[in-house]
């Protein structure tokens, strides 16, 4: 079943911004302070900057193919079933983990409020919590997405207050040193806050029930990373500004808290200028940032198996969905029941660290998975988004990701690297008895490598399933021309022609089809471009005459890559749309006119034309136009 496009733009913000504004911020500084000092400020600008090529890239691929799967889908069908097995069962398990764990976050900040409880009530609170996201996100990801707004839009302001009330109160003294531990330091601690802006490209996994993706997408998106990022970095900067490194005491003062491995950094400096109110404040907004986070969490993740189900990697059970409500509700529930288990047994630090790894890995697969749509040519790849300085973006994000890979291996110990081969190994084996027995799916990948060793021209099935993606991205609905471009003839003339020859040929093929003999449709032809020249513009024809009859019309395309010289014409053409009509289809030949110009302004028209390798690639061209159409007549 369809799942319905009901997120806008701010939902695409919220969700993006809500999965990164979590422990990152929240927890993380503290930790991230006594490997760097105060550089961990730089820290956290590096990262932000390093998650630019995974963000670009997966605003293009989700505004090619806007798929609930997000990573799992571009990357099964750039790379094939096996990488997509393994790409989506990590996507999968390391969105879950990190949303387990967020839900398990608001404890320390419950222990703030409300003082010291039992661990099996924090637990309990973080089981209730996921409870009911799971049941929100079964009613309506339309309401999932309108909560989203509404909490990250109260969290962001709590955020833009503490950084507002808290550069006064920074003292410079505790910048001191800033690079004392040395730039080598601050790009690994970048490494291990990066986790912090993973959150970012997790909206991809519900493009599929994006309204406008072209839009909404890449500006959600970029919008998030661009507001979160100067919070992020704000924010780091006011708390280590305010909160000593270490712990200190002062006169008839109990001792106050310091900042280097503090769990909860934020609610520490609010108290430092906004008295225990500022500290409550924090932690209720820590608290918030972890429900966002398990919230948008327990969306994503769950978009991966069901997508994985609808191609045969996963059994069909995963992709049910509710008739009354369309969401996925069985794969919604298999992602509560893997958080609830993960905060019930809470044993899993290992895992989480290897969910770290797995991110990068995937980033470096999107990546990858960019370059090789484009340089597979494939015709109907109709991103509305592209990386800027391609390829050589996407290439350094795979380096840097690379990178970062190895500096955390080096900072971890083998128990994380070990767990994601071992978790890539079973994908591997699940791949081989499972899944390659039930799909035959041909990747872009396979397809560049089969066209680069032979020249035998065929369609490949992800043609026609990115056409049928384009064509519901961009809510078209076929008209008249498309149902007469459908059936139309296609010349596609080998060798350079003269303009009475290609009037020949297309009177050849009309005749039969309207019943006109072809010496009359040959001179109609003839005396038509007599009277003006049919060339529109250089490279393109428009011949069209009218016939005898009622209620006739057609259609006829024709390409020479070597062009078709017209009389009194210098530039050959080389795509010409013939039109053939009846005198009672005057005004429909007008807008069959207007069509074909629309057609034929599109950016890279004339490119692509000359490109596509046979006739069926030259339909698609006209198919997939976003042009405007004519309200569909039944």
């Amino acid at each position: 079943m369809k799942l319905d496009r009901t997120l806008g733009f701010w939902a695409v913000f919220c969700i993006a911004a809500g999965a990164m504004i979590s422990s990152g911020l929240f927890v993380l500084p503290g930790v991230a302070f006594a490997h760097a000092g105060p550089a961990v400020i730089l820290s956290y600008a590096l990262a932000g900057l390093m998650v630019i090529p995974a963000m670009l890239a997966k605003a293009e691929l989700a505004t090619a193919m806007p798929r609930s799967g997000g990573s799992y889908f571009f990357i099964e069908r750039s790379m094939g079933a096996l990488p997509g097995t393994v790409a989506g069962l990590a996507n999968w398990l390391s969105i879950a983990l990190k949303a387990a764990f967020a839900l398990i976050g608001i404890g320390a900040f419950a222990r703030l409020l409300w003082g010291s409880q039992p661990e099996w009530v924090i637990k309990a609170i973080a089981i209730g919590i996921c409870l009911l996201f799971a049941a929100v996100n079964m009613i309506s990801v339309k309401h999932t997405g309108r909560i989203q707004v509404g909490m990250v839009a109260f969290l962001l302001a709590i955020l833009v207050g503490f950084v507002v009330l808290g550069l006064p109160a920074v003292q410079h003294s505790h910048l001191a040193g800033f690079m004392d531990k040395g730039l080598g330091r601050a790009f690994g601690t970048a490494g291990l806050v990066f986790i912090s802006y993973g959150g970012l490209t997790k909206v991809a996994s519900v493009a599929g029930e994006v309204r406008h993706p072209a839009r909404n997408i890449p500006g959600g998106m970029i919008a998030a990373w661009a507001v979160v990022s100067v919070l992020y970095v704000a924010g780091v900067f006011v708390v280590v500004g305010v909160v000593p490194a270490d712990p200190v005491a002062e006169a008839g003062v109990a001792k106050a808290a310091g900042l280097r491995n503090n769990l909860t950094p934020l609610s520490i400096a609010a108290k430092q200028f906004m008295g225990t109110p500022g500290e409550i404040l924090l932690a209720v907004a820590a608290m918030l940032a972890f429900i966002t986070t398990g919230n948008s969490g327990i969306l994503s993740a769950s978009r991966s198996p069901m997508a994985m189900s609808r191609d045969g990697l996963l059994p069909q059970w995963f992709q049910k969905t509710s008739r009354r409500f369309g969401t996925p509700y069985a794969s919604i529930a298999v992602t509560a029941a893997f958080m609830i288990a993960i905060i019930s047994l809470l044993t899993v630090k290992g895992l989480v660290e290897a969910a770290s790894t797995m991110m990068l890995i995937l980033f470096m697969l999107v990546n990858a998975a960019v370059l090789i749509m484009r340089g597979s040519k494939i015709q109907n790849y109709r991103p509305l988004f592209r990386v800027p300085f391609f390829p050589w973006l996407p290439l350094a994000g795979i380096c840097v990701y690379g990178f970062l890979i190895v500096a955390m291996t080096l900072e971890m110990d083998l128990l994380p690297l070990l767990t994601t081969a071992g978790f890539a190994v079973a994908a591997a084996v699940w791949y081989l008895f499972y899944v390659r027995p039930r799909t035959s799916r041909e990747s872009a990948l396979v397809y560049m490598v089969r066209s680069a060793v032979s020249k035998e021209i065929y369609r490949s099935t992800l043609e026609e399933e990115l056409k049928q993606i384009a064509l519901e991205r961009d809510e078209v609905k076929y008209d008249r021309f498309d149902r007469l471009v459908r059936s139309c003839v296609i010349l596609d003339l080998p060798e350079s022609a003269s303009a009475p020859d290609m009037f020949s040929l297309a009177a050849k093929e009309l005749g039969p089809r309207i019943g006109v003999d072809h010496e009359k449709l040959m001179g109609l032809f003839q005396a038509r471009e007599a009277q003006s020249s049919t060339v529109v513009r250089p490279g393109l024809a428009i011949p069209h005459i009218i016939v005898d009859g009622v209620n006739v019309f057609d259609v006829l395309l024709v390409r020479c890559k070597e062009g078709i010289r017209f009389p009194g014409v210098d530039e050959p053409v080389r795509a010409a749309f013939v039109l053939i009509g009846s005198a009672d289809e005057r005004n429909y030949h007008l807008r069959a006119l207007m069509a074909i110009a629309h057609i034929a302004q599109e950016h890279g028209f004339t490119q692509r034309w000359l490109k596509a390798p046979d006739s069926e690639h030259l339909r698609d061209i006209v198919l997939l136009s976003r042009r405007s159409r004519d309200e569909p007549d039944g």
